[in-house]
């Protein structure tokens, strides 16, 4: 797994964390073509190395020439949709603005689709942003994650005219967020700057374990003397990650009992859990919702029933996803169901590793997950071969499942084998 970890002990602009990818390898002209595709005209992007307070650093800079920029959340989010992006880029690209918009909203009391942007709606801010979410996946990585945010005292000045220091959009997409204060008047960390945070980081604290690769610094604009006005950024992969699950067909003799011994529970993995309380949905719009949801990006969705106040049935759709999916799936959630309130909170789990092989049975192709503790053919490939052969679902699923055993895809000594004759019995 490869991890950026941001360190914003100055705080943290949008330039800034491009900047910083860009010091660390990312190639500008690849970020700036891929930027192209939003379709917005009038700008240029441009990369110099400054010193910051005796820090060599990147300052990115987007030359634009526009004087109006308000922009509706949902006309931005709509463009970066359309563009035509790296899926993981788009993904994380819309998971800030709608982390944004639902912010401001809050702030506002606009639906966050209709929130309109006036700094972060400019050409440069959406540059900063989707650019820096194409720099990540130029660099590969995985996952993201910061120190503590630093942040100013004093007021700065905004379109709506002068703010508290930090500004509330500032605070707001940091919520749940560690932040550390530092007593200098002047904005540290910018609505934009939070918000890629906000929405991409899965994990605040110190710098993870992991093998050092590369770093980077992004220079802000200011140069306040004796300050360095950079954000860093450390680059490494995590060796604990090597449990990516691999393509197929695979060599049997890789699925030893060790290959696929349980992670450590300590290693567990942060996502988002999403809920919303319902009794006025019908079960075909859960039904579409659920589906929606897990094209988008969740990791798993589900329904409970449940009884809702003055005893009316109703349900609780859960929703399980990455840190920064939350945001554009919460606001799926709402646009789907209708719903008046969403709760969110962070939570761990632990995933057994696994491993997808291939197995031929009458000559059809059955993928098999195999785990440290069960095998289970694919639903899909099942139920084509029960279709193709005549087989009911259960001898189709039997067949695969010996096969795998049979071409030694389940480890011996793995349990697997007592498992599979008790639901034989």
């Amino acid at each position: 797994m490869r991890i950026a970890w941001f360190n914003p002990f100055a705080g943290i602009a949008g330039d800034m964390a491009l900047g910083a990818l860009v010091d660390a390898g990312a190639d500008l002209a690849e970020i700036e073509a891929a930027c192209r595709l939003l379709g917005y005209p009038g700008w240029e992007l441009t990369a110099a190395r400054v010193e910051r307070a005796g820090i060599v650093a990147t300052h990115v800079r987007v030359e634009v020439a526009e004087q109006h920029h308000h922009r509706r959340a949902g006309d931005i989010i709509d463009t970066i949709k359309a563009a035509g992006l790296a899926p993981r880029a788009t993904r994380r690209a819309e998971a800030t603005f709608a982390l944004l918009a639902v912010a401001e909203g809050r702030l506002h009391g606009v639906a966050p689709p209709d929130v309109h942007f006036h700094e972060v709606g400019a050409i440069d801010s959406i540059i900063d942003i989707v650019g820096t979410a194409v720099a990540l996946e130029l660099l590969g990585i995985d996952q993201v994650t910061s120190a503590p945010v630093a942040v100013g005292v004093g007021t700065v000045k905004a379109a709506h005219g002068t703010l508290p220091n930090p500004a509330p959009a500032v605070l707001r997409v940091l919520e749940g967020a560690p932040i550390r204060g530092v007593d200098v008047d002047m904005e540290l960390t910018t609505p934009t700057g939070a918000a890629l945070l906000g929405a991409l980081a899965e994990r605040y604290g110190a710098a993870p374990t992991f093998e050092l690769q590369a770093s980077g610094y992004g220079a802000g604009t200011r140069n306040p003397p004796g300050r360095p006005n950079v954000v860093q950024v450390v680059i490494g992969t995590s060796y604990d990650a090597e449990r990516t699950p691999a393509g197929f067909p695979l060599d049997p003799a890789t699925l030893t009992p060790a290959a696929l011994a349980p992670a450590d529970t300590t290693d567990a993995q942060t996502v988002t859990c999403l809920e919303t309380n319902l009794d006025d949905v019908t079960a075909e719009q859960l039904g579409h919702t659920v589906e929606r949801l897990l094209e988008a990006g969740a990791l798993d969705a589900w329904c409970t029933p449940a009884t809702m106040k003055k005893s009316r049935s109703g349900v609780v759709l859960s929703v399980l996803c990455p840190v920064e999916a939350a945001p554009s799936l919460t606001l799926l959630v709402a646009r789907e169901t209708g719903t008046l309130g969403i709760r969110q909170r962070l939570v761990e789990r632990w995933v057994a590793p696994r491993r997808l092989v291939e197995v031929l049975v009458d000559g059809q192709p059955v993928r098999v997950k195999v785990g440290p503790y069960g095998a289970k053919p694919e639903y899909d490939d099942v139920a084509a071969l029960a279709r193709r052969t005549g087989r009911s679902y259960r001898e189709a699923a039997r067949a695969a499942d010996q096969a795998a055993q049979a071409a030694g895809f389940v480890p011996t000594g793995s349990g697997l084998e007592d498992s599979r004759a008790h639901n034989e019995r």
